[in-house]
């Protein structure tokens, strides 16, 4: 998880909250792939522990992660999202993101193969052409 961590933190974010000390919930951004063209766009993940899920605290990890990766020059982010979840699809639609496509049976889970949706959204518009991110 260190190693998860210091890379993130090197070129996007990677954010951490807690309760009373205790970590309750993550988000990170990421490459979304490693060819240079794709370089302004960023693959973003939340996670939130059972004991902190519908009180908000995936929302708010999301929109200080995504304040994050506008101030560092990205345009757009993509999500993953293992079914079925539907408090994920949830979060990720309310947050703007649009369905992209489904992956079928690729994640190995929980003793099972599951699908995985992907959406997308915008996180800023940027010149044409755009300065490289920070």
């Amino acid at each position: 998880m260190a190693e998860r961590i210091t890379r993130a933190v090197a070129t996007h974010a990677w954010l951490v909250l807690e309760d009373d000390g205790q970590v309750v919930g993550y988000a990170y951004g990421g490459p979304m792939k490693p060819r240079p063209a794709y370089r302004w766009s960023c693959e973003v993940s939340v996670y939130v522990s059972p004991s902190h899920h519908g009180r908000g605290a995936g929302r708010a990890l999301y929109e200080a992660l995504f304040e994050r990766l506008i101030a560092r020059g990205y345009r757009t982010a993509v999500a993953g999202v293992t079914l079925p979840n539907a408090a994920s699809e949830a979060l990720h639609k309310s947050l703007g993101f649009e369905p992209i496509g489904v992956y079928r049976n690729i994640g190995w889970k929980h003793d099972a193969w599951h699908d995985v949706a992907w959406s997308q959204r915008p996180l800023s518009e940027l010149p044409d052409p755009p300065e490289e991110p920070r």
